[in-house]
């Protein structure tokens, strides 16, 4: 999960896994690195069949693949198992190589991402409906991690960062739900089931997908986020999302029904993971998450840790949801805006009613939208734009937003300055009254 800054959120090597040979990576013997260096990772054999979710927790988290990086031979190495499986369970390949639609990972949106290039990986589940098998549910979760640690570790860097359940869990919850879906009836609309590259980074991998979709995103009816499902336990499952279309509330205990997973639903459709660049689209969005714990961006996130009969709940509650939608021939009624909140915890102060994108930039708030009816929304601002300034204040994050949205009072009028387009704008607002704004 992509750590949000200024939020709270709730040695290179092998080791060889009993069982599991080496050989170099597919194609050249090994791959290039940024400064052109060869990067001597090689990748663990597989069976080529899917197994149990702990054993693509175990693949994916192994240290031969040096902490999944992306755009580094590692994450390669975790794109072609990934790959691997969505073909032994004869998906139909939804890249434009194939299972893998390449992307680059650097821009001017992305200043901290490596100049290479990475992979989400596609499959898709076609459905049997001859005219509800056009629109399409997609199940995701990314499979890029933090590598050694240079950027976004909350421990040292330099230490393999495995990421065992940020966020190989979340990819073996999602193979497993497509083989469970892929093994029973055929749904009557598709499923695409992908791995992210770049989550880490800044969303890059999703919002790739969001403007290259393989079924367009007017077709998409719901999207169900996997980003850190390995740790549930006896503690609740966290579904964030339930906000954004009513009929959740009717579909996710109905699907949890025989599985008794303890829920805290919250409302949210914008977050610090994958569903935020669908969400920003209008679609209605489920993140699964067992919360944060100690070892949540360290080098100390391993297998081990896994609780491996939670994670395979989680699966089958995915599974359920996801078939679910895919059965129901209405579509559902998104409910736009439902975000990540602007102002102090207790919910008064003044509110300017932008939702932003964790997307990191150079300097300023990325702005995945603006709530209707808002101040932002009357002073013109729209999503893609930059905040940067508030008043007399510089906004260089989102904790300097925060903290200068604090400084003023509801009524107070304020001049905004933001980016569209590279060219700095400005525009007057008068901050509404956190306590009145829309729930």
């Amino acid at each position: 999960m992509l750590r949000q800054h200024g939020c709270h959120m709730r040695r290179p090597g092998l080791w060889l896994i009993p069982g599991l040979a080496f050989v170099s990576l597919v194609g050249p013997a090994a791959l290039q690195g940024e400064a052109g260096e060869q990067d001597e990772t090689v990748c663990p054999v597989h069976g080529g069949r899917l197994g149990s979710p702990m054993e693509t927790v175990r693949y994916l988290a192994d240290d031969a693949l040096g902490g999944r990086m992306s755009g580094s031979a590692g994450e390669r190495c975790a794109g072609e198992y990934i790959a691997a499986m969505f073909a032994s369970l004869d998906l139909e390949p939804g890249g434009e190589d194939g299972f893998f639609q390449e992307l680059p990972l650097a821009s001017a949106a992305q200043p901290h991402a490596p100049p290479g290039r990475g992979r989400n990986v596609v499959g898709i589940l076609r459905g049997s409906d001859p005219e509800l098998g056009e629109t399409a549910v997609v199940v995701g979760a990314h499979y890029d991690h933090l590598g050694l640690g240079e950027f976004g570790s909350t421990g040292e860097a330099g230490e393999i960062h495995n990421g065992a359940d940020d966020n190989a869990s979340g990819v073996a919850a999602v193979l497993a739900a497509a083989r469970a879906l892929r093994g029973g009836p055929r749904p009557a609309r598709s499923i695409v089931f992908i791995a992210f590259t770049g989550e880490e980074l800044g969303l890059i991998g999703s919002a790739w997908y969001a403007n290259h979709p393989a079924i367009p995103l007017e077709e998409t009816v719901a999207m169900i986020n996997l980003d850190m499902v390995g740790r549930l336990e006896d503690d609740e499952l966290i579904v964030y999302g339930m906000g954004t279309a009513p009929e959740w509330e009717e579909i996710v205990p109905a699907a949890n029904a025989d599985l008794g997973i303890p829920l805290a639903w919250e409302e949210a459709g914008f977050g610090p993971s994958d569903h935020t660049s669908f969400y920003a689209n209008d679609i209605p969005v489920l993140h699964f998450f067992t919360n944060v714990h100690a070892d949540y961006h360290r080098h100390t996130d391993d297998a081990e840790k896994i609780d491996a009969p939670g994670l395979e709940r989680v699966a089958r509650l995915t599974e359920n949801v996801a078939r679910a939608l895919a059965e129901r021939r209405e579509r559902l009624a998104v409910i736009p805006g439902v975000g990540e909140r602007d102002q102090r915890a207790s919910g008064s102060g003044a509110w300017l009613g932008t939702v932003p994108d964790f997307t990191p930039v150079d300097f300023g708030v990325l702005l995945a939208g603006v709530t209707e009816g808002s101040p932002a929304a009357g002073g013109g601002l729209a999503r893609g734009d930059v905040l940067v300034g508030l008043g007399g204040y510089e906004i260089g994050d989102l904790q300097a937003f925060t903290d200068a949205l604090a400084a003023y009072r509801p009524g107070d009028e304020v001049v905004l300055r933001y980016l569209r387009d590279g060219e700095e704008r400005q525009a007057t607002v008068r901050l509404g009254d956190g306590a009145d704004r829309p729930q």
